[in-house]
């Protein structure tokens, strides 16, 4: 599977899906972490034992890891970095299927293009680093080595 596309100066960088046993256990261990702590709430509240403050606290530690779970869950089903290459800036962009990371714009003058190795060393996979003096944008999404030469050439 390729795993990248280029056009119109725009590069984008997808990840390959994790298998689907993997992401079924993800989406319903996120999807745990936001019902569990409000359907605890509730049975508290209808028991008769009123509303507490550490209801309020729970829900909101547990709705902050279930987005946590969520983002990671997301970005390896649908997960994409899309990279729009001008003449004087590169504007960077990590796209999760649902929603999209902020916008990174950086100034980039005479770019370099090459890749950095990533994980271990028998996957051969490395990552797409764009660099001009002291700015620098590295890619997320590991790639196979001869895919990221292969990308190099048309970059």
């Amino acid at each position: 599977m390729q795993q990248y596309d280029y056009q119109n100066n725009i590069l984008i960088l997808k990840v390959r899906k994790s298998p689907i046993l993997v992401r079924t256990i993800m989406f319903l261990f996120t999807f745990l972490l936001f019902a569990l702590p409000i359907g605890g709430a509730i049975t508290g509240i209808l028991s008769g034992r009123g509303f507490h403050i550490s209801y309020f606290i729970a829900i909101s530690v547990f709705s902050l890891l279930g987005f946590f779970f969520l983002r990671i869950s997301l970005w390896n089903t649908y997960g994409q970095e899309t990279i729009q290459i001008f003449e004087n800036k590169v504007i960077y962009e990590a796209n999760y299927g649902w929603f999209k990371d902020g916008r990174k714009e950086t100034p980039i003058t005479d770019a370099k293009y090459y890749y950095n190795r990533a994980g271990y060393e028998e996957d051969n996979e490395g990552v797409l680093v764009i660099a001009s003096g002291d700015a620098q944008i590295e890619s997320v999404v590991k790639m196979p080595i001869s895919q990221l030469e292969e990308l190099l050439k048309f970059l």
